[in-house]
C-alpha cells in the first residue's frame, strides 16, 4: 500500500458534482476511497444530473446526495446515510461555494448574506455536524481562496468569507488535534471552472499578467493538493493553508 492509498476510507465532498469538487471526487476515488458527492437542488435538475453522473463513475464506492450545506438538518441526514452505507466518515472536503461579485457600494445585503452563509457559515456547520461521524485520524480540507489573502476588487463578501475559512481552519486544527484529525485549507488561485470563467475577460487578463507560471490552474492540480493533505504523507500537517496559484501569492 502506498502513502497515497485511501483504500477503505470514505470521503464526503460538498459541491462535488462539478469543477474543483468533481476533480477532487474523481482523484479521491482513483486513490481507493468511497466518495459521497453532494449537490444543491436546482429547478433545472442540472446539479443532480452532474452529481449522479460523477458518482456513477465510482460504482459501489460512489453515492450522490442532495443537501443544502446551509441547512444543518439536511447535512445531518446525509451523514447518517454515510454512516449507514459506509460505516463512518474519514475525509471531509468543504468545497461548495458561490460568487456574487459587486463593489461594496453596490453590494446588497442579499449579495453579502448568501456568499458569507455558503462560503463560511456552512463550512462551520458541516464541520460541526460531521464531528461525531468523523473517525479519529480523519482529514478535513476546506477550500479557501487567494482572494481571502489578496482581497480582489468587487469581492468584499467572497474575500471576507474565504479569510474566515482560513481562520476557522486554524481553530479547528487545535480543537481536533487530540483525535488526530488534521484540518487544513487549500487556497487556489484562479481556476477556469464555471465559476472562474464568470470573471470578466479583462479582469482575467490582468490576473494572468501577475502569475509567474503565466497560466491559470487546472482543477486536477488543485485536487492533487487536496489529495496530498488527505493522505498519510500529510499526517503531521495541520492548521495550514496550502496556496496553489502558480506563484501569484505566497
Amino acid at each position: 500500500m502506498t502513502a497515497l492509498d485511501l483504500t477503505g476510507r470514505t470521503a464526503f465532498v460538498t459541491g462535488g458534482g462539478q469543477g474543483l469538487g468533481r476533480a477532487t471526487a474523481r482523484l479521491l476515488y482513483a486513490s481507493g476511497a468511497a466518495v459521497v458527492v453532494n449537490y444543491l437542488h436546482d429547478e433545472s435538475g442540472q446539479n443532480r444530473h452532474r452529481a449522479e453522473e460523477t458518482a456513477a463513475e465510482f460504482g459501489a464506492r460512489g453515492l450522490a446526495m442532495e443537501a443544502d450545506v446551509r441547512d444543518t438538518a439536511a447535512i445531518q441526514q446525509v451523514l447518517e446515510k454515510i454512516r449507514q452505507q459506509f460505516g463512518g466518515l474519514d475525509i471531509l472536503i468543504n468545497n461548495a461555494a458561490v460568487l456574487r461579485d459587486r463593489t461594496a457600494k453596490n453590494m446588497t445585503d442579499a449579495d453579502w448574506d448568501v456568499v458569507v452563509e455558503t462560503n463560511l457559515s456552512a463550512v462551520f456547520r458541516v464541520c460541526r455536524v460531521a464531528l461525531p461521524f468523523l473517525r479519529d485520524g480523519g482529514r478535513i480540507v476546506n477550500l479557501a481562496s487567494i482572494s481571502g489573502v489578496v482581497g480582489f476588487f468587487g469581492q468584499a463578501n467572497y474575500a471576507s468569507a474565504k479569510a474566515g475559512v482560513i481562520g476557522l481552519t486554524k481553530v479547528l486544527s487545535r480543537e481536533l488535534a487530540s483525535r488526530r484529525i488534521t484540518v487544513n485549507a487549500v487556497a487556489p488561485g484562479v481556476v477556469l471552472t464555471e465559476m472562474g470563467q464568470s470573471i470578466p475577460a479583462a479582469a482575467r487578463e490582468q490576473m494572468l499578467s501577475q502569475i509567474p507560471l503565466r497560466r491559470f490552474g487546472e482543477p486536477e492540480e488543485i485536487a492533487g493538493a487536496i489529495l496530498f493533505l488527505c493522505s498519510d504523507l500529510a499526517g503531521y500537517i495541520t492548521g495550514q493553508t496550502l496556496h496553489v496559484n502558480g506563484g501569484w501569492w505566497g
